[in-house]
C-alpha cells in the first residue's frame, strides 16, 4: 500500500477552488491540521464565514478529491469558519472595539420593510454560526425592540454599556432609553453623538457582524456613519414598484459617495403569497429590484415575499425566520444572510484586513 504523505493532500486539494474567491482553498490558506494516520486522512477547513452558501460542497469535493490519492482508506473532513474583518479605512475612521464588521441595512424610502429584513437577516445570521449585533440606528423610529418582544433598560458594566440580548443577538437601540410615546426631537449634532455613543460606549463582545438599521433616506446618520467607523458595506432594501427603485437609486448612490460599498440589494415584498391557498399576485410588480441591481452591478440578494405572518411575527417579537423557518419569506431571507456574509468575505479579501480589536 501506498504511503499517503501530507503534500499529495495538499496538491488533491488544490482541485477544490472557491466559487466566490476564485482560487483553490490551499492557496486561501483555508487548509488546517492535515493529519495522517496510515491511510486515515483527517482535515480541517477553516472558512471565512460560518454562512458560508457553499460550506457542503466544498465538503464533499474536498473528501472526494483525498479519497482518490491512492492509500487513502478513510476522509474525515471538519469545517469551522474564521470570520475576517472588511478594512475600510478613512480620515477618522476608526475600529469599533469587539466588532470585526460593520454592516448599514438601508433604504431609500420608508415603509419597505427595512428593519423586518435587518432584524431576519440579524437572527438568520446568528442562526448560521455567527456572533451578531443589531444596532438601531433609526433614532427617530427605534422599532427593534418591538420587533424582538424585548422590554428592557440598558445597564452598565460600571464602564461601558451592556447590550441587551435575545435570540442570540447582542442589541442596542434608543426605544430602550425612552417611553412608548416619546418623539426623539433632535438635531444632526445631537444624533451624530449618540450613534458615536451607541458604537464607542457598548460592550460588545466578539462580534463577526453588527448590523445597523439606518433610517431611510440619505441623512444625517448614514453620514456619521461614514466619517467615523469602517464600514464593510450596505445592504439595500426596495420593493418591486417604480418610487421605490427611484429612492432605492439614491441610497445606493449615496452610499457610493460615503464611501461605503453596497453588499447587495434585497427586494422586499416581491410578491403576494397567500398563507391559505398559495396563490400569488404580483401586487407591486416583480423583478424591478433585481433589474435595478444589474443595471448598478450590484448583487441581488434575494426576493421575499409579501406574508401575512412576517407582519404578524414582527408584531410578536418573533421574527419569521424563527416562527416560520420553512416558510418562502423565511427562507428567502436565509439565503440573504448567506449572500451577505458571503459578499462581506469577498470583500475582506479583497481589501487589507484589520485586526480584531479585544475589550
Amino acid at each position: 500500500m501506498s504511503e499517503v504523505t501530507k503534500d499529495a493532500v495538499l496538491d488533491a486539494l488544490r482541485a477544490v477552488k472557491d466559487p466566490d474567491l476564485h482560487k483553490d482553498i490551499v492557496s486561501l490558506d483555508f487548509v488546517k491540521n492535515v493529519d495522517i494516520k496510515g491511510g486515515a486522512v483527517a482535515l480541517v477547513i477553516e472558512l471565512t464565514t460560518p454562512a458560508c452558501p457553499v460550506k457542503d460542497l466544498l465538503r464533499d469535493q474536498a473528501r472526494s478529491v483525498v479519497a482518490a490519492i491512492p492509500g487513502v482508506l478513510s476522509v474525515a473532513v471538519e469545517m469551522t469558519a474564521q470570520v475576517r474583518a472588511v478594512s475600510n479605512p478613512g480620515p477618522g475612521r476608526s475600529p469599533v472595539d469587539g466588532v470585526k464588521n460593520i454592516i448599514a441595512v438601508g433604504a431609500g424610502k420608508g415603509g419597505v420593510g427595512k428593519t423586518t429584513m435587518a432584524v431576519n437577516l440579524a437572527v438568520a445570521l446568528a442562526r448560521l454560526g455567527s456572533r451578531v449585533a443589531l444596532l438601531d440606528g433609526d433614532m427617530y423610529g427605534p422599532n427593534i425592540p418591538i420587533m424582538l418582544g424585548l422590554r428592557t433598560q440598558l445597564e452598565t458594566d460600571g464602564k461601558k454599556i451592556v447590550p441587551a440580548e435575545r435570540y442570540g443577538l447582542q442589541v442596542v437601540s434608543m426605544g430602550f432609553l425612552t417611553q412608548d410615546d416619546a418623539p426623539v426631537i433632535w438635531r444632526g449634532p445631537m444624533l451624530h453623538g449618540a450613534i458615536q455613543q451607541f458604537f464607542r460606549d457598548v460592550n460588545w463582545t466578539n462580534i463577526d457582524y453588527l448590523l445597523v438599521d439606518m433610517p431611510p433616506g440619505t441623512g444625517d446618520v448614514a453620514l456619521s456613519l461614514s466619517q467615523t467607523v469602517p464600514v464593510a458595506g450596505a445592504v439595500v432594501v426596495t420593493t418591486p414598484q417604480l418610487v421605490s427603485l427611484a429612492d432605492t437609486r439614491r441610497a445606493i448612490a449615496m452610499y457610493r459617495k460615503l464611501n461605503i460599498p453596497p453588499l447587495g440589494l434585497i427586494e422586499n415584498m416581491s410578491y403576494y403569497a397567500c398563507a391559505g391557498c398559495g396563490q400569488e399576485a404580483d401586487l407591486f410588480g416583480r423583478g424591478g429590484g433585481e433589474a435595478l441591481a444589474k443595471e448598478l452591478d450590484i448583487a441581488f440578494l434575494g426576493g421575499v415575499p409579501l406574508y401575512a405572518p412576517v407582519r404578524e411575527g414582527g408584531d410578536a417579537g418573533v421574527p419569521i425566520v424563527l416562527g416560520e423557518p420553512d416558510s418562502a419569506p423565511a427562507r428567502a431571507i436565509v439565503a440573504a444572510a448567506e449572500r451577505v456574509a458571503q459578499q462581506v468575505s469577498i470583500s475582506a479579501r479583497a481589501r487589507k484586513a484589520i485586526p480584531l480589536v479585544q475589550v
